[in-house]
């Protein structure tokens, strides 16, 4: 089992029996019977006013799409507001006897204080989504369901509501509470857009092209300054990013600029500062915003025909030998029937290399389908891949889902962070595999596909595999292929790629080249983020240049922040105040009688590289290409040996 599923049943198992003992602390046993509290009649109208807009957007703008919720269903759909209230029900009460429907009418309120456990009071107490069997009501009287419920917050992410689906199904209903969780996000989309989108920009973002459109999208609120003033929750998951008021250029690496000026429906692929590559939809305000008019004159501009999106297999590597290799192997495997499996740090261009192996297959006519298996919610994830049929689940579409694997029939399915797949979906896809037949959610039909297989991750799966979180025989379904893409410090060829990703960058209105200077600037650089860093720092300095040679005062701050954590760098400094020291020696030793005295820039810059060493003399004997002895003389001067 994985460590996830193994946090998310103890959290649940937690969240229950906290709400236990806050139903003992309220004096209430497991005989207790409910205590019907509901709103006098104004006080009720007063309530249909305050939320008249929430209870609006659930019923026309989101529920018309969950309507196989109420005619496939035994079940009830409802809406509570902050303190518990039911605002409005709707769907099928035939599992609720006359006795229990008061207690599911308008007014009436589901706290826990008065029903013990239950959905909607359990959500309120915790404010996360929850799931309550039969079993795990406090109160015996209503053991006779399961609800599932949601939070609903606001544009200012306070609490607003619940939406809770309950019916007297006896078997968990995993699929159930994913669909209420989608449904409130939708309810939360909907009431962002009702409030923004007249003078604000819109983007929608997710992982793949095929969900942007999906409620689970994130959804950020920009305003012209590219200040980012509200988020959806999904936003804040996909970008683990506190998105309170700060630029959305600190989030993605592209100019506000440019998202800007996007055409209308056509998406954008963005990259997070993560190194994420997010596919995106920016929605201009529906009300005009006017801007001044620049009557200056302006040369015009020659505008810059669009870069493919896609890089030629022969472009990934420019005589690395580790690149080299990879480059061979998996061409020449392409168009076999074996696996690959790719292992890289994050930003070494994994997805852009799977995407260049496609092109050059004879597959490239049919679809690449990429799945980040860390970016689907895991209730939804076999749903997502291997389809559904209608009526499969609570909340599944009328018209069901082919799914992910066999939209990538004929083509090439890439499973992006496999590691992060859920044990459950980690057996379906094994047989999948094995069969080469895809079982949809709720049929009993088989569908042959036909696929290649690359998947690509950034840890190690023989590692997690000893850990229990992978399972052995997928693993050798997998990883047929071992490929390991090199991290951009590593390889030999970086001055060619430097060169080459900066032309494709630099389009037609940048003639100038990149200097001596600088390449040898980037050779030195460590490059944590790899070449998905690479990217960004040219991007950025070729934005600051605009038209002019980039030199490094176009370069960003961290650039320099991580070239001076360099031990290449730190070596290369140091050698050269160190060569200063050894020419002034000879001239020193004719001064028999006077003590050696060590500059102050000599003694600190020693003392930093000692340090970056942790102590060993060797090491840092080596780096500054001064003896041990002369090494032990410095350190003794600066009282440390």
């Amino acid at each position: 089992m994985r460590r996830d599923d193994l946090i998310d049943d103890n959290s649940h198992a937690t969240m229950i029996q906290a709400s236990w003992q806050r139903c003992e602390h309220f004096g209430l046993h497991h005989h207790s019977t409910p205590q019907l509290e509901r709103l006098p009649q104004e006080d009720y109208r007063n309530l249909q006013w305050m939320y008249g807009d929430l209870v609006n957007t659930t019923a026309t703008e989101v529920l018309p799409f969950y309507e196989n919720i109420l005619s496939n269903s035994k079940c009830m759909v409802m809406l509570a507001d902050a303190q518990g209230q039911v605002l409005q029900s709707w769907g099928d009460t035939r599992f609720i006897t006359p006795v229990q429907k008061p207690f599911f009418a308008a007014g009436v309120s589901w706290q826990e204080r008065t029903n013990g456990t239950n959905a909607i009071g359990t959500v309120l107490a915790s404010g996360q989504p929850v799931q309550v069997l039969r079993d795990e009501h406090y109160l015996k009287a209503n053991r006779f369901m399961i609800g599932s419920a949601a939070p609903i917050f606001d544009a200012n992410r306070d609490l607003l509501g619940v939406l809770d689906v309950s019916s007297d199904a006896y078997l968990p209903q995993a699929h159930t509470l994913g669909m209420v969780r989608l449904m409130s996000q939708s309810v939360e989309n909907r009431l962002i857009f009702k409030k923004y989108a007249d003078e604000h920009f819109l983007v929608t973002f997710n992982t793949n092209i095929d969900t942007l459109d999906s409620q689970w999208s994130g959804l950020l609120v920009v305003n012209e300054d590219g200040m980012i003033i509200s988020a959806n929750r999904r936003a804040e998951l996909l970008l683990s990013v506190e998105l309170s008021m700060i630029n959305i250029g600190d989030v993605f690496d592209t100019r506000f600029f440019d998202m800007k000026h996007q055409p209308d429906n056509l998406p954008m692929r963005l990259r997070t500062q993560h190194g994420y590559q997010m596919q995106a939809l920016i929605r201009k305000p529906t009300q005009t915003i006017v801007e001044p008019v620049d009557y200056r004159n302006k040369p015009a501009k020659n505008t810059p025909p669009p870069l493919s999106l896609t890089v030629s297999l022969n472009r990934i590597s420019f005589g690395d030998a580790r690149a080299d290799k990879c480059v061979q192997q998996a061409s020449r495997l392409i168009e076999k029937d074996i696996p690959i499996l790719i292992h890289g740090e994050t930003g070494v261009g994994k997805e852009v290399f799977v995407k260049a192996l496609h092109e050059f297959s004879s597959r490239k006519a049919h679809s690449l389908v990429a799945v980040n298996c860390a970016a689907i919610p895991s209730e939804l994830v076999e749903s997502e891949l291997f389809g559904y049929v209608k009526g499969a689940f609570t909340g599944a579409n009328q018209k069901g889902a082919i799914g992910l694997i066999r939209k990538a029939h004929k083509g090439t399915l890439f499973l992006d962070e496999i590691g992060e797949m859920p044990t459950k979906a980690q057996a379906r896809l094994l047989r999948v595999l094995q069969e080469r037949k895809v079982t949809p959610l709720g049929s009993t039909e088989s569908f042959p596909i036909d696929i290649r297989l690359i998947s690509a991750t950034n840890r190690s799966l023989r590692d997690e595999v000893h850990q229990g979180n992978f399972r052995q025989d997928l693993y050798y379904r997998v990883s047929g292929l071992n490929l390991e893409l090199p991290p951009l410090r590593e390889r030999t060829d970086k001055r060619q790629l430097f060169q080459e990703i900066y032309q494709m960058e630099a389009g037609v209105e940048q003639t100038y080249p990149l200097s001596e200077h600088l390449l040898a600037l980037f050779e030195q650089h460590p490059w944590p983020g790899n070449i998905r860093q690479l990217v960004s720092v040219i991007q950025i300095a070729l934005a600051m240049a605009d038209h002019d040679p980039v030199d490094t005062s176009h370069l960003p701050d961290d650039f320099f922040s991580d070239l001076e954590r360099s031990p290449l760098m730190a070596c290369q400094t140091l050698k050269t105040v160190s060569n200063q020291a050894h020419n002034n020696e000879p001239q020193k030793a004719t001064i028999s009688s006077q003590p050696q005295v060590i500059s102050d820039d000599i003694q600190a810059q020693t003392l930093a590289l000692f340090d970056y060493y942790e102590g060993n003399v060797s090491q840092t004997a080596k780096a500054l290409n001064i003896s041990r002895n002369t090494l032990y003389k410095r350190l003794r001067e600066a009282g440390i040996r």
